[in-house]
């Protein structure tokens, strides 16, 4: 016999074996007989944590995958009957897209489709404890592209179940970036934010002092700077955070300039976040910024997600460390150059403050119910000084943070 003829045989061979695996898997997705229903999905939570619930009649054994291009959550049962409110499944924070259906014969899928990268942090599936039937419970995380990147190269060796793999993320090899700001530019769009006596807008004055901060921190060509908005837009608050982790931002810098019932305070102030606020006008000014997204017409979910994993709560304990930090060092700065409010670090339960992994502040420019710190805000020259102030103190935060080890 030829050595072509014995190729030819065991490619044969291999098909036939390919084709009897591939009617086991069909024949084993349809062991159940009846289709599965999935008679439920719900989802809840913003641009930065998902959580999605499937409900089905009983146990599918379902497999789960990640797919680039979009940004996607594949996740395939045995074949199933759909029972869906549509109204469920409309776009919601992080999740832009959910599709279902029937894809070969003894199988469908759920597609989930990102707004852009993502991690899957948790997937369980769970029976019920008041009814027949389980659920299907999947945590997800905004996320850079690098770290999506890596998660489908685990994925390319691994086999994805309803369980997933756990990283120390503390221990990863560090990778190669440079230290990273994203400006955020308060308000904007529908949600003009305060505005001053002379008719100074906060979402105009924000965006024009935050360009002019990007391009002095640019001029140094140390960092990559990115900001929430260039453009007179509404933005979420959720969504300012997800662009912030996203780029695996070193720092997160917002900026506003508020208005106050007494108009003889005036100075520049750093908020960083705490559960309990500083003081009582810190506890005013962070509920006044809260309703950002109400005040554009954007309901709130106001559910409370318990933290589950002892590492999450170490790295947000790290990373308020890096914001008090860089509090202290931007106080110092803007001291010695614009004026500053009596006790000028303050905090409270600011909602875009709240990344767990990007060291984050918030700066008041000034008072616009001020007349002098509105035309101060005005003012070119006081906008270049109050710039300078604060790229020196990015500059020792990041060598700070560098020197530290990342």
């Amino acid at each position: 016999m030829r050595l072509a003829d014995v190729s030819r045989g065991v490619v044969s061979i291999g098909l036939a074996l390919l084709f009897l695996l591939a009617g086991l898997a069909r024949l084993s997705f349809a062991a159940g007989g009846e289709p599965v229903e999935v008679t439920g999905y719900k989802m809840a939570g913003d641009a930065v944590h998902m959580r999605v619930v499937i409900n089905f009649d009983r146990e599918p054994e379902p497999k789960w995958l990640l797919l680039r291009g979009p940004h996607r959550l594949v996740i395939d049962i045995p074949e199933a009957s759909f029972k869906l409110d549509a109204n469920e499944l409309k776009a919601k924070g992080l999740i832009k897209a959910v599709r279902y259906g029937q894809v070969g014969e003894g199988m469908s899928r759920l597609i989930l489709t990102a707004m852009g990268p993502f991690t899957v942090d948790k997937v369980d599936m769970l029976a019920n404890e008041d009814s027949p039937g389980y659920r299907m419970a999947v945590d997800i995380s905004a996320a850079s592209e690098r770290q999506f990147e890596e998660a489908l190269a685990v994925q390319a060796q691994t086999t994805a179940s309803t369980t997933t793999v756990k990283t120390d993320r503390l221990a990863q090899e560090p990778h190669a970036k440079r230290f990273s700001v994203v400006i955020d530019p308060g308000h904007g769009g529908i949600d003009g934010g305060a505005e001053g006596m002379n008719g100074t807008v906060e979402k105009t004055i924000t965006l024009a002092f935050a360009l002019e901060l990007r391009a002095k921190l640019a001029e140094s060509g140390n960092y990559d700077v990115y900001m929430t908005r260039e453009q007179d837009e509404f933005l979420r608050l959720d969504e300012r955070v997800r662009i912030a982790r996203s780029h695996e931002a070193d720092l997160f810098i917002s900026i506003h300039a508020d208005t106050i019932r007494l108009k003889g305070i005036r100075g520049a102030t750093i908020y960083t976040v705490s559960e309990k606020a500083s003081d009582a006008e810190a506890q005013a000014l962070a509920d006044r910024e809260n309703l950002s997204d109400q005040l554009a017409g954007i309901e709130i979910e106001t559910e409370k997600q318990e933290v589950a994993d002892i590492l999450i709560d170490l790295i947000r304990r790290e990373t308020h460390g890096f914001s008090l930090k860089f509090a202290h060092s931007l106080v110092g700065e803007l001291s010695n150059s614009v004026g500053l409010i009596n006790n000028p670090h303050r905090s409270a339960g600011f909602r875009v403050l709240k990344a767990p992994d990007v060291p984050s502040v918030l700066i008041e420019l000034g008072y616009l119910s001020n007349p002098q710190d509105e035309e101060q805000l005005r003012d070119p020259d006081w906008r270049d000084k109050a710039a300078d102030s604060i790229s020196r103190a990015v500059a020792a935060f990041a060598a700070a943070k560098t020197a530290a080890g990342g």
